[in-house]
């Protein structure tokens, strides 16, 4: 069953989207791999409706409640607890915590246990009784780092086995995975599929194509010292290592600035537009422009200090291999001078998160040098009736929409971008909800994240 499936006969609009649909659309999504410690259903190697059912909407009906006047957020797992070794835990593992009388499978009982499964490093176990149904056998800790790919971490943390787990969270937000695999979401009624991950994208890495040249660069000048001053031959990186060190950057922007429920905009502008656009100007007003300089530039010297440490570590401790050198020894590496520096890193992430929750916008150019904060979108750029949702990753099907249906913070995206090609906004909603902005081909597109 496809997403777009769910339309209303009377008036074209879409329908919403409730658990039950939720369930259907993630068992014909599964995929045909047999499912170890969960009842799959007589005849179907995949998942048993009602027992995926009745798991979604549990948890969907906890995400309706309070604790103490705060939204129930949580992360499930269906799973027997016999998968689950009982030594070892995080950081590289799984800490199993079994009760021994399981508990009611219900909402309210999600909603208690909530409070001692932290949303980000616990998951409250749960598996079928053939006699009573779903129950709950405990606790799964499983630490921070599964957050990695979508909060910028560094090290991987512990695989989960290829069985549902659900993530509450909001009011009426969950999704469905396979292990840690996306596979549908529900939030506001509304249905989506697997998410795709923008950073793999070919259009957006050309945004900052000139950001990554210049960290070449850099790096290259210090590999030449290097070996005139100290005779260190540095071995080659790994062509990608740069570009997914900065991209953990941004994704750790905005996974702070969606946590804190304030939202904020990011605008990144082409270089050779900041001496126009950080004056006066018909487009935006930045309220608290950054003197340029170092303090400015501080993401780019801590990259490629990161760029030049990693090479000159493989070249004193592996001189008989040339490299390169993987973004797997990146995230293993144990040196003090790269855990400091990536500290560092995720402090300016943090930084900018902060600026963002101003009034206003944080500007940057595409070399993520930091402008100013505070800026505000003038009101009076030409307004933009229509956007277009791109609905894969580079944009080749779009869906058109009234830009009405968006937020103030939005529309002024929109008219940025229909005003400025160029430009790049990243808006990220006070529910939580991100959108990437820009114009292409004379139309105003975004993606959501």
């Amino acid at each position: 069953m496809s997403i777009d499936e769910y339309r209303s006969p009377l008036a074209g609009e879409a329908l919403h989207a409730y658990p039950g649909d939720l369930t259907r659309f993630v068992r014909e999504n599964w995929g045909e791999t047999p499912i170890e410690g969960v009842y799959c259903g007589p005849g179907h190697p995949g998942l048993d409706e009602a027992v995926l059912g009745a798991l979604l909407s549990g948890c969907y009906q906890a995400s309706l409640l309070r604790e103490e006047e705060q939204e129930v957020a949580f992360r499930a797992i269906l799973a027997d607890p016999g998968l689950f070794d009982t030594s070892g835990g995080p950081p590289d593992g799984l800490h199993r915590l079994e009760f021994p009388d399981p508990r009611p499978f219900n909402a309210r009982e999600l909603k208690r246990l909530s409070v001692a499964a932290e949303f980000h490093r616990s998951m409250i176990g749960v598996r079928l009784d053939e006699e009573d149904g779903l129950r709950i056998w405990g606790l799964l800790q499983t630490g921070p780092r599964w957050m990695r790919d979508s909060h910028g971490g560094r090290r991987v943390g512990a695989a989960l086995p290829p069985v549902p787990t659900v993530h509450v969270i909001a009011p009426g937000s969950i999704e469905a995975r396979k292990g840690h695999e996306l596979v549908g979401k529900l939030e506001a009624g509304r249905l989506t599929g697997s998410q795709v991950d923008l950073f793999e994208s070919e259009w957006l890495q050309a945004e900052f194509h000139g950001l990554r040249a210049e960290f070449v660069a850099l790096h290259e000048e210090a590999r030449e010292e290097a070996l005139r001053s100290l005779g260190e031959a540095w071995p080659p990186l790994e062509p990608e290592l740069d570009r997914r060190i900065a991209e953990r950057k941004l994704k750790r922007v905005i996974s702070v600035a969606r946590e804190s429920r304030h939202g904020g905009t990011l605008i990144f502008i082409p270089r050779d537009m900041t001496g126009d656009l950080c004056g006066e100007n018909p487009y935006m007003e930045v309220k608290y422009p950054f003197e340029a300089g170092d303090p400015t530039v501080r993401f780019r010297d801590l990259t490629v200090g990161l760029m030049n440490r990693m090479a000159r570590i493989h070249a004193l401790e592996s001189p008989e291999d040339p490299g390169p050198v993987r973004w797997e020894e990146f995230e293993t590496t144990t040196d003090g001078e790269i855990a400091t520096l990536d500290e560092g890193l995720f402090e300016i992430a943090h930084l900018i998160a902060g600026l963002a929750a101003a009034d206003g916008a944080v500007v940057m150019d595409k070399h993520h040098e930091l402008l100013g904060f505070g800026a505000e979108i003038s009101g009076n750029l030409p307004e933009v009736r229509t956007v277009w949702q791109a609905l894969d990753l580079e944009g080749a099907e779009l869906r058109e929409e009234a830009s009405e249906d968006g937020g103030t913070r939005h529309r002024s995206a929109y008219r940025l971008a229909g005003a400025l090609p160029g430009v790049l906004i990243i808006v990220v909603s006070q529910d939580g909800g991100v959108q990437f902005v820009s114009s292409r081909d004379g139309r105003v597109v975004y993606w959501e994240q």
